[in-house]
């Protein structure tokens, strides 16, 4: 019985270690070369520095005991409009400052929580939750018909968005 734990131990390592070399593969090899970066899957391109929640849930717990707000992008990797939301919001160094400020999540899909598409569900939308778990549907970008969108050059009125979840936070707690 002892062999048959140990060859089934070595299948799992050896399945383990094909995952994780298939995720190494999949990355672009441009400027990793640069500077040397801990994988950050979770970021998905958006701030590789900063530490991304995996789920809904986990972030919304996370900001209630950390009482710090919760940021949520919601985008798609296809979608040009995300992708170029992306680049500009992962480049702006005074966003990436900031954002080390928030609980982060970014999803590729939806949740089944509809406060997070008060106006539908698009992308990129980006939401902000303070640590009471309120949707802060007041904190809008300028286009009527979709509230919650932002394009590139939309990127310091994000910024100050984001600068407004702070700010309300300690005006209200």
């Amino acid at each position: 019985a002892m062999e048959k734990s140990y060859v089934s131990m070595f299948l799992l390592l050896m399945v383990i270690s094909c995952a994780l070399a298939k995720d190494v593969g999949k990355k672009d090899s441009k400027d990793t070369a640069a500077k040397p970066k801990l994988p950050q899957t979770l970021s998905r391109g958006w701030g590789d520095q900063l530490i991304w929640t995996q789920t809904y849930e986990e972030a919304l717990f996370r900001s209630k005991h950390s009482q710090k707000p919760l940021m949520i992008i919601h985008h798609l990797e296809d979608c040009p409009h995300s992708q170029a939301l992306k680049k500009v919001f992962a480049e702006h160094k005074d966003i990436q400052k900031l954002a080390e400020k928030f609980i982060l999540l970014n999803l590729v899909y939806e949740t089944t929580d509809k406060n997070l598409a008060p106006d539908g569900q698009y992308v990129p939308r980006i939401l902000f939750i303070d640590p009471s778990l309120t949707v802060r549907a007041d904190i809008t970008g300028r286009y009527s018909n979709r509230l919650y969108a932002y394009e590139p050059s939309d990127i310091s009125l994000l910024y100050s968005n984001m600068q407004k979840a702070l700010k309300l936070l300690k005006t209200e707690l």
